[in-house]
């Protein structure tokens, strides 16, 4: 019997194997050639960062839950690194893509990202993270679709197509990063983009996407751009918000959207008009100068050119606060949520931690920088996340040298790394505050927060009145109106190095980002990955014994 009692085990082990081969969640490979190439999206010849020779680059297209492998090898002369826009990596932010984070890649090497798309769904991008490479291209789509078994709330499209709309500068990235370096602002835009490409409405411009009469189609429109929020709009077809930044929405109806910079939206549209060709246009919102971009949809079989009366764009920003306290989240929708420790019921969590954070701007040395509570952030040469790691935190930078609660004005701006400590899994209240007169917008990397609160004037406790904690969208991305403040509610649930930067890319680049440090509490591997053994090192650490793993 023991030979038999022995097979049997055998068998039960390899099943057991087998099992857990299955149970894993499947992975999605991509190479990345990344390398110089010209184009003339708006009739001039410039350098642009292409991926596989692709303006825009290639889309990432993956479900919930998927593993995602990306080889980057970089054939540009300058260093790299993609951060992934919107994705939580949950425990992971050694994959984030942001020089806080990650040694760049060098000219003439690869790197491969490995992350997974833990409990997404939604419309995402990538983009570079270094200097003003975010400008020059490098930057593409990545939509997570929700898994089989987990219905979403409406019927399957017939189709589906991204708007990446974004402004666009003629002039290099790197003639753009001198002019910053030098003291300067970078100025207007020289236009806006679709799809990296405007139609020019002569009789020539090609079709970007075709639709069949009486379909429905879902379109992923998200503002790649640098620095100005658009409206988005389509000649007779009014959009039918159904998610926005990995959240399904209630689903109302808008003739136009406004798109903040980093922020995305998705949208069904029905093709139930006349036949013919109709105009997509994406339109500058509150600033002083008025560009657009426009692309051409047809309907199959239509001949007919679309009509020269565009749909205009709305005028104040009071339009724009009002459109957004019309999103809510669709709490009945069945999907992957975000926040899976379980901060769903938001509104009934007590605030364990209030931080208000004041962007601001100065000129006193005769250059131009942006700061958040008084500091202008630069990345030292060795990434934070590494130098803590590696227990020389106290030699690249200090923590906290903000207040949580800064003065009602700051004029001294003090240049240095800024990095706060946050306590795993409280449960905080963060308000944007705007002084100035342009809009801001900010992604904080590896959460999703609820947007609860957005008004004109200064915060104070007594605002808290105005909040919805009942259905408030979940997001990764603020805007916040000139005079104006936002508040988000969150859980400090993933322990790790965090960005929290400011997408209008001149902002970020003269300071106006931070970084948000989580650590283990019990020092476990189930709160945060140990340093992955294909990590580049670099920096004041390159040279030093890895350290043994601190998370077990």
């Amino acid at each position: 019997m023991a030979p038999r009692a022995t097979m049997i085990s055998a068998i039960m082990l390899c099943l057991f194997a087998a099992t857990t081969v299955i149970a894993e969640d499947p992975y999605v490979y991509y190479t990345w050639n990344v390398s110089y190439g010209t184009i003339s999206p708006l009739g001039v010849s410039q350098q642009a960062i292409l991926i596989n020779d692709q303006f825009p680059g290639p889309e990432i297209n993956c479900s919930s839950n998927n593993n995602i492998v990306v080889n980057v090898f970089n054939n540009i002369d300058e260093p790299l690194l993609f951060t992934w826009h919107g994705i939580q990596l949950r425990k992971n932010s050694w994959q984030d893509g942001t020089p806080g984070t990650m040694c760049p890649i060098q000219p003439g090497t690869n790197y491969t990202y490995k992350f997974q798309v833990k409990d997404q769904i939604g419309s995402y991008f990538y983009y570079p993270t270094i200097g003003l490479q975010r400008i020059a291209g490098g930057i593409g789509g990545l939509r997570i679709f929700s898994r089989l078994l987990i219905p979403v709330p409406y019927p399957d499209p017939e189709d589906e197509y991204w708007f990446l709309i974004g402004d666009w500068y003629a002039k290099s990235h790197k003639a753009l990063q001198q002019t910053l370096d030098n003291g300067d602002s970078l100025g207007m835009p020289d236009g806006v983009l679709i799809n990296g490409q405007t139609a020019r409405l002569d009789g020539r411009d090609k079709s970007l996407y075709t639709m069949k009469e009486g379909k429905t189609y879902k379109l992923r429109i998200c503002n790649i751009g640098s620095k100005t929020s658009l409206n988005f709009r389509i000649q007779g077809h009014p959009m039918t918000l159904v998610e926005t930044e990995g959240s399904h929405t209630v689903q109302n109806t808008y003739e136009s959207l406004d798109v903040h910079v980093g922020q995305c939206f998705t949208v069904l549209i029905t093709a139930n008009q006349e036949p013919r060709d109709y105009v997509a246009v994406a339109s500058t919102r509150f600033s002083t100068y008025f560009l657009d971009g426009k692309a051409l949809i047809s309907y199959e079989g239509s001949n007919k050119s679309a009509s020269m009366f565009l749909p205009h764009a709305p005028i104040t920003w009071f339009w724009s606060l009002n459109q957004f306290k019309t999103f809510r989240w669709n709490l009945t929708a069945s999907a992957a949520r975000p926040n899976p420790q379980g901060s769903y019921h938001y509104g009934q969590i007590n605030i364990t931690r209030t931080i208000k954070l004041v962007n601001s701007i100065s000129a006193d040395s005769g250059k131009l920088r942006y700061a958040i509570n008084g500091v202008s952030h630069v990345d030292p040469e060795t990434p934070l996340k590494l130098a803590e790691y590696y227990g020389v935190a106290d030699k690249v930078f200090k923590y906290n040298i903000i207040s949580d609660h800064p003065a009602d004005y700051i004029s001294k701006i003090t240049v240095a790394p800024n990095v706060i400590n946050a306590t795993y899994r409280d449960f905080v209240e963060i308000i944007f505050e705007n002084p100035t007169m342009s809009v801001q917008s900010y992604n904080l990397d590896g959460f999703s927060f609820f947007l609860v609160g957005m008004e004109a004037g200064r915060w104070s406790p007594d605002k808290r009145e105005n909040y919805n904690l009942l259905d408030a969208v979940s997001r990764h991305t603020v805007q916040v109106f000139p005079n104006s403040w936002s508040a988000v509610l969150l859980t400090f649930d993933n322990c790790g190095m965090w960005n929290l930067r400011s997408e209008n890319v001149e902002n970020r680049y003269l300071g106006q980002q931070m970084y948000i440090s989580i650590l283990s509490p019990e020092k476990s591997n189930r709160d945060e990955y140990n340093l992955p053994v294909t990590q580049q090192i670099c920096g004041i650490v390159k040279d030093m014994p890895v350290p043994p793993e601190q998370y077990h």
